[in-house]
């Protein structure tokens, strides 16, 4: 038995799988297992984990399900007190697990630590920060509000808790995260570690990418969630769908542009309006009208090289900052 079991699930991650398991090999922490589930894959993933020495390295390969399947699979083969979770393209700080661990130790009534992370590009460059939240305590109404908590690859989460609120719920794919912190959060406080610490990648194959896919989850998270949330906090739920719908509006104008993206653009934006009429207001709209129409009236090559020449006017960051924080 070890005190932290990390549980990596992977499918076609020859190409960042390594740096991945690096950056847990590099952790301050060493009393760990890291579990390998293998999802099918159909690269060299196994080689790459063939040429990794470590005794602390278990690999289990199955047919290819979706990522909450897999990290059910690891939960099953974990033996530590401590469950971490690290998608096959991120990459943590060597101080990661010590922090968070500590952070538990010292507050022994909550059941999640979670860290602050940055967002880099597939080369590992730097493409801009997170959310950088600091609450402790009671999240759930924050959560409620917003997944804060960003990518599954941030907490460290006691064994018990997880056992207490059961397995990631595999229909919720690409939202199973957001669905397994708001069931912590509402038993158990959470604790931040305000530090970046988690890089967390963003390519074309990455599953937030898939922006259908995504709302519908995130729909069916919010729906379950309210279902169960008191009373006192059913007011949310408006401000919760326009989070979801102004991210993804964020999501689509960060690929590369083609009239099908604008077009999807525009629906997400005027859903985003519908929940959250005051968005008509902000100055970022014109921004975002902006790359709406590159998109949808431009082909894509002319138009990507206009977005890329005029970054003032296509840099939508600012649109994240429009999302409902505080409960």
């Amino acid at each position: 038995m070890v005190t932290i079991s990390v549980i990596i699930p992977v499918y076609n991650g020859e190409k960042t799988l390594r740096e991945t398991v690096e950056s847990v090999q590099k952790q301050t922490f060493t009393d760990l297992e890291i579990i390998v589930i293998n999802d099918g894959s159909t690269d060299s993933t196994l080689d790459v984990l063939a040429t990794i020495s470590d005794p602390r390295l278990k690999i289990f390969s199955y047919p290819n399900a979706n990522q909450a399947v897999s990290r059910n699979r690891g939960i099953s083969h974990a033996t530590g007190e401590f469950i971490a979770f690290l998608d096959a393209d991120d990459l943590w700080t060597p101080d990661k697990l010590d922090a968070q661990f500590k952070a538990l130790q010292q507050n022994p009534q909550a059941a999640l630590a979670y860290s602050w992370t940055n967002s880099i590009n597939e080369s590992g460059e730097f493409l801009r920060r997170g959310s950088y939240v600091s609450d402790n305590g009671d999240v759930y109404a924050k959560l409620l509000l917003v997944d804060f908590l960003e990518n599954g690859s941030i907490p460290l989460i006691r064994r018990q808790a997880l056992t207490e609120v059961g397995n990631f719920e595999p229909s919720l794919t690409p939202a199973e995260d957001w669905d397994m912190w708001l069931r912590l959060a509402s038993r158990y406080p959470f604790v931040v570690v305000p530090k970046v610490q988690i890089l967390y990648r963003v390519s074309a194959d990455s599953a937030s990418t898939n922006v259908t896919r995504m709302e519908s989850a995130c729909w069916r998270v919010i729906e379950k969630a309210f279902t169960q949330a008191p009373d006192s906090l059913q007011h949310l739920k408006n401000d919760s769908i326009a989070n979801i719908y102004k991210y993804l509006t964020f999501k689509v104008l960060q690929g590369y542009p083609n009239r099908q993206r604008g077009i999807t653009a525009a629906r997400l934006l005027s859903q985003a309006i519908k929940y959250d009429p005051s968005l008509i207001k902000a100055r970022v709209l014109a921004k975002v009208g902006y790359t709406i129409a590159v998109m949808t009236l431009i082909p894509s090559p002319q138009a990507a090289r206009l977005l890329n020449k005029v970054k003032t006017l296509s840099n939508l960051d600012a649109l994240l900052g429009y999302l409902r924080l505080t409960p």
